[in-house]
C-alpha cells in the first residue's frame, strides 16, 4: 500500500514547510546558501535550500519513474495519486503567493513529467503484456 504513495509529496510538503518559516530565511527561504566548497579549478560551488529541494525532488523522481515500470493494481492508485499531487502543485502555483517562485515552479514541472512518464511508460509495458494468438 505505501508503494502506491507518490514519492514528489515530499518536496511539495518541504516547499510549504519553508513557506511557513520552518527553514527561517525571511522573504525568500531559497536563497539560504546551504553550504559552499571551493573547487580545484580556484572557483566555488555552492548549494543553496532551492537548489537542494530541486535535487531531492529530482531524486524521487527517478524513483518513481522506476516504479512505474511495474503492471500491477497499485501502480494505476500510484498514477491516479501523483496526478493529484500535480494539481495540487498547480492549482497551490496558481492561487499562493508565495509559490511564485522558479524552485516551486521547477518542483510542478517535474510533478507532470513524472505524470506523463508514470502513464507513458506503464502504456507501454501493458503492451508488452498483451499476447496476440
Amino acid at each position: 500500500m505505501f508503494g502506491a504513495i507518490p514519492l514528489l509529496i515530499v518536496p511539495f510538503v518541504l516547499y510549504n514547510l519553508g513557506l511557513l518559516g520552518i527553514f527561517g530565511g525571511g522573504d525568500d527561504p531559497w536563497a539560504i546558501q546551504m553550504f559552499s566548497i571551493r573547487m580545484m579549478s580556484g572557483g566555488v560551488f555552492s548549494m543553496t535550500l532551492g537548489d537542494l529541494i530541486v535535487l531531492i525532488g529530482l531524486l524521487l523522481f527517478f524513483v518513481e519513474i522506476v516504479k512505474s515500470t511495474r503492471t500491477s493494481s497499485a501502480s494505476i492508485m500510484d498514477h491516479l495519486l501523483s496526478t493529484f499531487v500535480f494539481v495540487a502543485f498547480l492549482v497551490e502555483f496558481l492561487l499562493v503567493k508565495g509559490a511564485a517562485h522558479s524552485v516551486f515552479f521547477t518542483l510542478m514541472v517535474i510533478a507532470l513529467v513524472d505524470v506523463l512518464a508514470g502513464f507513458s511508460v506503464s502504456m507501454r509495458a501493458a503492451t508488452r503484456d498483451i499476447n496476440m494468438g
